[in-house]
């Protein structure tokens, strides 16, 4: 299978810098065929076009971000231990690769409509962790029992997504990841002062 040759993942990860550093449409094919050390007519046996490598980067990149999440709060005890955990990680993971925030905040959103549903495909199984997330804070009774699930998923996910987009947009500048906690407490507890 292509995705286990090393010259798939070589490719990938060049992209990644490639187009963090060009801008999706300044980035040539043969401009990310030299990073990854291959001719460029390699790169077409492995994808078909520039658009089939944005894809695969976002597949395989958010595949593993997706499974290290999964793993990471697989043995957590409770909803809200389990979203602080995923907070930290989506930070913590797109804090270490900034090439990559770059890719997903940025150039990722400047696609077209079939490119978005291929995005979104590849993203239902976080949202669905998120979904679960919820109804297992719902029927702890930590959350309240009348959420609607889909809607907080979208609040919980913009939220992370425009904080994150934030940060690339000012390089870097600070700790991403120190940001999780009172961002956890204000999913969790929102903006209503305890009496």
């Amino acid at each position: 299978m292509k995705k286990t040759k090393p010259k798939y993942n070589q490719i990938i990860e060049a992209a990644v810098e490639v187009i963090a550093e060009n801008g999706y449409h300044g980035s040539q094919v043969s401009k990310i065929a030299k990073k990854a050390g291959v001719a460029d007519g390699t790169i077409y046996l492995y994808f078909k076009n520039k658009e089939d490598i944005l894809i695969s980067v976002f597949e395989e990149k958010m595949g593993q971000f997706i499974e290290r999440i999964i793993e990471s709060i697989h043995d957590k005890q409770s909803a809200s231990s389990k979203l602080l955990t995923l907070i930290e990680m989506h930070f913590r993971q797109l804090s270490e690769n900034y090439h990559l925030a770059i890719v997903t905040q940025l150039e990722l959103r400047q696609s077209n409509a079939a490119l978005r549903l291929q995005i979104n495909k590849v993203l239902k199984p976080y949202l669905a962790v998120m979904d679960d997330i919820v109804k297992e804070g719902m029927s702890e009774h930590i959350f309240r029992d009348n959420l609607n699930v889909r809607l907080v998923r979208q609040m919980m996910f913009g939220t992370l997504d425009e904080i994150v987009t934030n940060w690339v947009m000012k390089e870097g500048r600070y700790d991403l990841v120190s940001q999780a906690p009172v961002v956890h407490d204000l999913l969790t507890n929102g903006l209503t002062a305890k009496s």
